[in-house]
């Protein structure tokens, strides 16, 4: 079934679009469809509201938080969603409600919820978008050209215990701490769920950022790990190709996450890593860490996230895992990071001063 595209006109320009759609040319809609049979993750979905759960706000494509109301109209991305803190939602749509699985966009079913979330915010989905052509609209049709791996510039991967690790501030405070000490920093989110918050942090450390959804991908949850090493690849070689010389690459969710541990057994994204930084709640989440990159033969350079909030904890994490444990202060400090980073930087000569 298809609208006309008039109406749908007025609809998209009166719709709020999420961050997920943030590449998208808005002019392109001209038409909805309910061929909901063949939906596939990252099409837009128009949908209006219909009651405010635990998302009371849309993140917006111009990276602003909006209060929803109940018979708003939003333009999101179909996508699956992985979140132990929060839901677990599969990629379906139907004629008939559906639920908001993320902030910034993410709309599907969701199957599960942890036990402090409120209900889902519940929307009613108007149609898949169209453009000129009668195509549904995906947000992998607005992605950054393909590139080919990049080999010269130095990455570094962060990865966590779980959700709310620290990972974002980690993150982030290695890019600052490192464009301080002279490099040409680049910050790339290259899983998870599209959001603003981590795409913010990095800005606001200094450092330039794409993440996965300039990839194409709204959420990486269920993707094939191909279609995540290819969109690693990219942003790599774009940032490398916008000057930088340093990468920092954060990885969602815990090691125990299904893409995850793709990442950590198997891949061009581990193989193409020249160290590691750990992000972890407590001393325990610390050594739990440590030890599961042992087994996929890997050691990070250092610690931090949450455990490095708490002096004891910090001692403790230290004494068993035989690791610098580092605040975010200490991360932002360029004597510290530069010492840091020595041994893994792959053109010395093209980087920081000494």
């Amino acid at each position: 079934m298809t609208f006309q595209s008039n109406p749908t006109t007025q609809l998209v320009s009166a719709a709020k679009w999420a961050f997920t759609t943030r590449r998208v040319s808005k002019g392109d809609a001209v038409a909805l469809t309910k061929d909901y049979a063949r939906a596939v993750a990252g099409d837009l979905v128009l949908c209006q509201i219909l009651e405010v759960g635990q998302h009371k706000n849309i993140q917006l494509s111009d990276r602003r938080n909006s209060t929803s109301y109940p018979g708003d109209l939003v333009v999101l991305c179909l996508g699956d969603r992985y979140a132990p803190d929060q839901f677990l939602c599969r990629a379906e749509i139907h004629d008939g409600p559906m639920q908001l699985a993320a902030g910034g966009g993410i709309v599907g079913i969701v199957e599960q919820s942890h036990a402090r979330m409120r209900p889902p915010t519940a929307v009613m989905p108007l149609g898949l978008l169209t453009n000129a052509s009668g195509k549904v609209m995906n947000v992998s049709d607005y992605a950054l050209p393909a590139k080919a791996p990049n080999r010269d510039v130095t990455v570094f991967g962060v990865f966590g215990a779980s959700m709310n690790s620290g990972k974002t501030t980690a993150a982030a405070s290695l890019a600052h701490g490192l464009r301080r000490a002279g490099y040409r920093v680049a910050g790339i989110k290259a899983t998870g769920t599209g959001a603003f918050g981590d795409f913010n942090a990095f800005e606001d450390a200094g450092v330039p950022v794409t993440d996965f959804t300039d990839a194409g991908m709204a959420t990486t949850y269920k993707m094939p790990l191909e279609r995540i090493e290819r969109g690693f690849d990219t942003l790599v070689a774009t940032a490398a190709a916008n000057g930088a010389n340093m990468v920092i690459v954060e990885i969602a969710d815990g090691v125990f996450q299904r893409e995850t541990r793709a990442i950590l057994n198997k891949s061009r994204i581990r193989e193409r890593l020249d160290g590691i930084l750990f992000a972890a709640p407590d001393a325990l989440g610390a050594f739990g860490g440590v030890t599961v990159l042992e087994r996929y033969g890997l050691s990070p350079f250092a610690i931090s996230g949450m455990v490095s909030c708490s002096p004891l904890a910090t001692a403790e994490a230290a004494e068993i895992t035989g690791l610098p444990i580092l605040t975010r202060e200490q991360l932002w400090d360029r004597s510290m990071v530069t010492q840091l980073v020595r041994p893994y930087v792959r053109q010395p000569e093209l980087c920081a001063a000494s």
